[in-house]
């Protein structure tokens, strides 16, 4: 699950990291009202959308008055806005943060990862901030520096002293930023996070260490502990799909692809992805069902991939451990009727009551197409699609 800069600046602010003062609006009139509350001669209007880049991509301007603050705000709020992490198409800007303006002596990278070779919690720092940081770590390496934290002290002063200084921290400034970088270890640790980043901290002309932007991803599995963090998802930022999917407690990721996937176990799911890709199809969607799948379940599912405006042909591939072929076979058919199909449906199904499973399918009188293997499924399902 993901964010909004402002609510991971509210975070970051509970936990002792210091942040610019700033306003979240859904209106022009609100960004006006913003920056008259805020004060100051300069003002940040800052698109808010779940994905990275803004700045290249025209969604954070700098206002000199509080006319600018109403023209940007009126160019961004609306606009669909593309970047790197967006699709082609963009996404609409539905909410504004204005901010009060900083004066930016330097730009600094920091965040928070959980490496799972170490199986840490793992510091990463930069001197090198701000909008081309991806480039940094693709180009100089070696100017990331690293460090795995034990759990059992959490990121020890002398730790935090030493990457502050590596990025560029000046002396008089150091205390400030360990305590900035404990605060964004304890977030991290106690949000059951998965991506706490600072993209930049900054030094100020008079050597204070902000935070002047926020960007949080949180492990879904754990949210059922964070209701408080659950308040901040915003439906408007995610896949209709992919909403629609949760409600019915399936596990479906929208691709770009015009394969349709229904698999029971996330593995199998990843297999069958791979394979339809090794014999040059691509996967529509990564669509786990689960190990307790009924006919309604099913008939959901196919439904959900229906919406795919690209979708060409389904497979489903089904092992029949804990979740019986019968029972899928009867949900397949159920489904088929219910959404009167249209697209091909190649059907690969292994394990228990395979043989009265494959029977039910033959004698449902549907234009199913059979097949035994991984491969064959595969094979038969890129035709399909194909044409």
């Amino acid at each position: 699950m993901k964010i909004h800069e402002y609510q991971g600046k509210e975070i970051l602010r509970h936990y002792g990291v210091t942040v610019p003062r700033g306003i979240p609006c859904t209106s022009v009139d609100e960004a006006v009202n913003a920056a008259q509350t805020l004060g100051g001669p300069v003002w940040v209007v800052k698109a808010q959308i779940h994905a990275g880049g803004r700045g290249k991509g025209g969604g954070v301007k700098v206002a000199k008055s509080i006319d600018e603050v109403r023209q940007y705000a009126s160019s961004i709020l609306g606009m669909q806005l593309i970047t790197h992490q967006t699709s082609p198409a963009g996404q609409k800007v539905r909410r504004l943060l204005i901010e009060e303006g900083a004066d930016i002596k330097k730009e600094l990278y920091v965040s928070m990862v959980t490496d799972r070779v170490s199986q840490r919690v793992v510091l990463m720092a930069s001197s090198e901030g701000g909008m081309d940081i991806e480039e940094v770590a693709a180009s100089h390496p070696e100017k990331i520096h690293k460090i795995a934290i034990d759990p059992a002290t959490g990121l020890k002063d002398g730790e935090a002293d030493e990457i502050a200084a590596k990025i560029g921290v000046p002396p008089a400034s150091i205390a400030q930023a360990r305590t900035l970088l404990q605060g964004l270890y304890k977030a991290y640790w106690e949000t059951d996070a998965s991506l706490a980043e600072i993209n930049p901290l900054i030094l100020t002309g008079d050597g204070k260490v902000i935070a002047l932007d926020a960007k949080f991803n949180f492990d879904s599995n754990a949210l059922f502990r964070h209701p408080e963090i659950v308040a901040y998802r915003d439906l408007d930022e995610e896949d209709p799909a992919e909403i629609e999917a949760s409600k019915h407690d399936l596990a479906y990721i929208s691709l770009d692809g015009n394969i349709g996937c229904l698999v029971n176990g996330a593995g199998l799911a990843m297999a069958t992805m791979d394979t339809i890709k090794l014999f040059d199809g691509e996967p529509a969607n990564f669509l786990d069902v689960g190990g307790g799948a009924t006919a309604e379940k099913v008939t959901e599912a196919f439904k959900i991939m229906l919406q795919h405006p690209g979708l060409k042909a389904i497979l489903v591939n089904i092992f029949g451990g804990i979740m019986r072929c019968d029972v899928i076979a009867e949900g397949v058919i159920t489904a088929s009727r219910a959404v009167k199909l249209s697209v091909p449906l190649v059907v690969r199904m292994k394990g228990t009551n395979e043989d009265l499973g494959k029977q039910m399918l033959a004698d449902s009188g549907l234009p199913i197409i059979s097949a035994d293997t991984m491969e064959e499924a595969a094979k038969k399902v890129v035709a399909a699609a194909n044409g």
